[in-house]
């Protein structure tokens, strides 16, 4: 990667990972997008420009302009609010990921975009759940997913686009509030007990879910991205993650630094059946095999950092 275009560049992962990639390529080889322009480092820090991604020619034009070798493309509508918008979700998602793909192809770029564990569907084995299996999604995000990984498998294959990805878990980061997906729970629960002592989780007890601190999760995505191509069997996308746990085992971690914190249930039937029908745990093997996945953070190093560090700037409590 010389010269970057991230799309979605003020989502969760787009406002962390083009901070984190401007430090590694410089300010000026990462061209940040999104629909809307905000008060913030990721536009204030180097090149930015407004990009509605369902505009093909507009993100051709961006990409030409700034003679970009690689594609980051992020932008996407997340897995609760897709499923209350299904058909926005797929004109966004997919539509998007399209003219992303097109761009790529006719300038030659590389190319990532995530997955994501909502790939799989209720008849994927929940415990375990390997890289190549079968995937039956019930909601329009996992559809979507699956049709991404598809595509880009396509891109690939016809084109010689060298299209990358990873089937990320639930992200949990201190720096950006939850943005409509159904592990956002995983993200409410450090804010809310520290400004309240107090959570509502909207998912049931004993439901397990991978996860991933954001840290282990950008460095995933340059990792990948870097790799020897010809040493990657699998392309999009990749099983990752870092822990699964239940909310009543991070109340627990949680209550181990705020002993008052009280966490109770009011379950959301949308998100809890989300969460039903996706796995458990997932095999990273492929992963480690093919480019060196690793982690660094468990719940417990994770919940200490994100409280550490919510703790330190107050106002990123704001939830």
């Amino acid at each position: 990667m010389k010269k970057v275009l991230v799309t979605g560049a003020l989502g969760q992962i787009g406002s962390e990972l083009t901070l984190k990639m401007r430090e590694i390529y410089g300010s000026d080889n990462i061209i940040a997008t999104d629909i809307r322009r905000t008060d913030s480092d990721v536009v204030h820090s180097g090149p930015f420009e407004i990009l509605d991604v369902t505009d093909e020619k507009g993100m051709f034009n961006i990409a030409k302009k700034h003679e970009v070798d690689t594609i980051i493309h992020l932008a996407a509508l997340l897995s609760a609010t897709a499923e209350k918008k299904p058909l926005l979700a797929w004109h966004l998602n997919m539509g998007g990921l399209v003219n992303a793909l097109e761009t790529a192809r006719e300038l030659h770029c590389q190319f990532f975009t995530p997955s994501s564990i909502g790939a799989f569907g209720p008849s994927t084995p929940k415990n375990g759940t390997p890289q190549d299996v079968i995937q039956r999604p019930t909601t329009m995000y996992g559809v979507n997913k699956v049709s991404g990984e598809l595509l880009c498998d396509y891109y690939y294959h016809k084109f010689g686009v060298d299209t990358r990805g990873l089937r990320f878990p639930g992200l949990i980061s201190y720096v950006t509030l939850p943005g409509g997906g159904t592990t956002d729970y995983a993200v409410e629960i450090f804010h809310e007990a520290i400004k309240n002592k107090r959570y509502t989780s909207y998912l049931a007890k004993g439901t397990f879910m991978d996860m991933m601190y954001m840290p282990d999760a950008l460095y995933a995505i340059i990792a990948l991205m870097e790799a020897d191509a010809s040493k990657l069997k699998h392309r999009n996308s990749f099983n990752v993650s870092a822990m699964s746990f239940e909310p009543e085992q991070i109340a627990a971690e949680i209550q181990k630094h705020i002993p008052q914190f009280i966490m109770d249930y009011k379950v959301d039937p949308v998100r809890q059946a989300i969460a039903d029908s996706w796995p458990n745990t997932i095999d990273s093997t492929c992963a480690k095999e093919e480019w060196g996945f690793k982690t660094d953070f468990d719940l417990e190093k994770m919940t200490e950092d994100m409280l550490f560090k919510l703790r330190s700037n107050p106002l990123l409590v704001t939830a």
